[in-house]
């Protein structure tokens, strides 16, 4: 998570365990590793996650297809101005 710099599973997981609000990581930061692979450990960046067709690029572990309709919930699609 931006706001925190922990791997969370998911915005709930972070809701129930953190005690603050997520920040959502702005388009500008999109190199940075801010995913982690359960299966393997790898790092990926916001933009190999986003371009990895639900596969991690390390270890072809399957990532959850549908956790794409939740990105809004952790990455801006543009920057504020």
């Amino acid at each position: 998570m931006r706001c925190c710099g922990v791997y969370y599973a998911c915005k709930d997981c972070h809701e129930v365990l953190a005690d603050h609000a997520i920040q959502v990581w702005l388009r500008s930061e999109w190199n940075v590793r801010a995913v982690l692979c359960g299966a393997c450990g790898h790092e990926l960046t916001i933009r190999e996650y986003v371009d990895s067709g639900s596969q991690c690029p390390q270890c072809a572990a399957g990532f959850n297809p549908g956790c794409r309709n939740h990105y809004h919930f952790y990455f801006a699609t543009e920057d504020a101005s």
